[in-house]
């Protein structure tokens, strides 16, 4: 099996949305499969058309030049021609049996186009909608004509990709919302490679000590700051949980587009002393600093790409038997069994979150139960080599069964 996968961007740019395509792509590769891969012109870093990045092999598209890639909207449009022209080359090249074109809908475009040419079947993974993250990111709202215009070309690649996967069931219903026939859309969830994770990690005293951390019980976020994060939520928290239990500090561990943010609330809240910002570390630090937390909080904002998406970082907490605390949003509701692998609490209430966090860490008892059902749920459902098995069956049918999509 020959797959060619059309990705937004990938190594050496790190975010989640890389992670999960390497694990997707060592797992393949893991069951005998080939793959190969394209990035858009959104990747970057030149005009380098091949590199060669840890080992891995990846065709590139050059960025789009002149006055079309400058101009709003337009820019759109050239971004889907420069990847339709690279990936007519590329397929030509490697003679794949499958395209599978990952999120946005600027991939599945063009995989649509150069599938239909070259006869080769088109699979087209769901992560996120445009959108949803534009309206996140300040350059849309909901509703808008912007708004629906793309989420028109979602349900247009939908409609014509002959087989579609999506990462959890709040985006698998939102597609069958549109129209989209159930037989033709499969999850393949988000997942953790097991191996990499421990349970009973013990925290670095050094490292406890240079934070001001030692002896104190903390509740902490690893990852970046972006505004549906909601960490506001998490220190307008603390007062509340100060007030009952002095001993509590708060580890943020990342940055991004909120950290100053975050940081003039904590000076605003008289909480500096209280708070603790470690900057972005390197990815093999990352351990050392889960080693020092209590209890997890996500405490994400109640929105469509919350609800919709299912999140990576709590999985990898729940690998390492962590308490998790997390808002109870779409997303983590099918991740987290409240009271059982974890605690959800209203989403947006600080009240709520402070209650959920001091009722937790006044149980004890309750730890290790907590612990292992969380390690439990990632062990038998969310292993990448589940994950990726799920993808056998689609590939196949469409290797042996082309029929154009309906």
């Amino acid at each position: 099996m020959r797959i060619l996968h059309i990705l937004d961007h990938s190594l050496p740019l790190h975010s989640g949305y890389t992670f999960r395509t390497l694990s997707i792509l060592a797992e393949q590769r893991a069951r005998g499969w080939e793959t190969f891969h394209l990035t858009g012109p959104k990747q970057g870093g030149g005009t380098a058309r091949e590199e060669e990045v840890d080992g891995w092999f990846f065709h590139r598209t050059p960025p789009a030049t002149g006055l079309a890639s400058k101009m709003p909207v337009v820019n759109q449009l050239a971004v889907v021609e420069r990847l339709a022209q690279r990936l007519d080359e590329v397929a030509g090249i490697v003679r794949p049996d499958v395209l599978h074109a990952h999120s946005p809908v600027l991939n599945a475009l063009p995989a649509l186009r150069v599938g239909r040419r070259q006869g080769i079947p088109v699979v087209y993974e769901v992560r996120a909608f445009w959108e949803d993250a534009a309206v996140d990111h300040g350059t849309s709202r909901e509703g808008s004509i912007r708004y629906r215009l793309t989420r028109g070309l979602e349900s247009h690649a939908l409609r014509r990709a002959d087989a579609v996967t999506t990462i959890c069931e709040g985006l698998r219903n939102d597609i069958l919302g549109r129209g989209i026939a159930p037989e033709k859309v499969t999850v393949i969830p988000n997942a953790v490679n097991i191996a990499d994770f421990s349970m009973g990690g013990a925290a670095d005293p050094q490292l406890a000590g240079s934070l001001g951390l030692a002896g104190r019980q903390v509740l902490g976020f690893i990852g970046s700051f972006y505004a549906y994060e909601g960490l506001e939520i998490l220190l307008r928290a603390l007062p509340q949980l100060l007030a009952r239990n002095p001993d509590i500090r708060v580890l943020l561990v990342g940055g991004g587009p909120q950290e100053r943010a975050l940081r003039a609330l904590a000076a605003e809240l008289g909480l500096q002393d209280r708070v603790v910002f470690t900057g972005r570390v390197p990815h093999g630090q990352v351990q050392r600093y889960y080693d020092l937390v209590d209890v997890l909080v996500y405490p994400r904002l109640r929105m469509r790409l919350t609800d919709l998406v299912t999140p990576l970082k709590p999985l990898e907490a729940m690998a390492q038997g962590r308490l998790v605390v997390a808002s109870n949003v779409g997303g983590h509701r099918e991740l987290i069994e409240d009271g059982r692998t974890g605690i959800l609490f209203a989403a947006g209430s600080s009240s709520d979150l402070a209650e959920k966090a001091l009722d937790l860490l006044a149980s004890p008892h309750r730890w290790p139960g907590l612990r292992s059902a969380a390690r439990s749920f990632v062990e038998t459902q969310r292993t990448w080599r589940g994950s990726v098995a799920r993808y056998e069956g689609i590939y196949a049918a469409l290797v042996h069964n082309p029929d154009p999509p309906g």
